[in-house]
């Protein structure tokens, strides 16, 4: 059994369409009904992070693809190469690249 997070824009029959049909959980992240205002809510910052990295990638910061499969295709592409660098690392955190200032010639 697949476990899913989403939020409250995928709750209705989705959610029971998955789980007879594709034998997957999806939790529904729900805002408590007394917040107001910003506040980081359970489990969402990892679905907002991995977007934010997957769209790092040029070719899915826009959908450019006619078929559904071509874009799940380049989404798995995108997550099997920031795996591999995460593996190739061997555990270490990630170093950032500083930017240098523009010199002008």
């Amino acid at each position: 059994c697949r476990f899913v997070f989403a939020d409250a824009g995928f709750a209705g029959r989705l959610v029971g369409w998955s789980a007879q049909t594709l034998r997957t959980t999806i939790d529904i992240v729900r805002k408590p009904a007394d917040q107001k205002g910003f506040a980081v809510l359970p489990r969402r910052w990892a679905v907002e992070r991995t977007l934010a990295w997957l769209t790092a990638h040029r070719r899915l910061a826009r959908d450019y693809e006619r078929d559904p499969a071509t874009s799940e295709a380049m989404i798995r592409w995108a997550a099997i190469g920031l795996m591999t660098r995460r593996m190739a690392r061997g555990g270490q955190p990630a170093v950032r690249q500083r930017r240098r200032p523009l010199e002008y010639l």
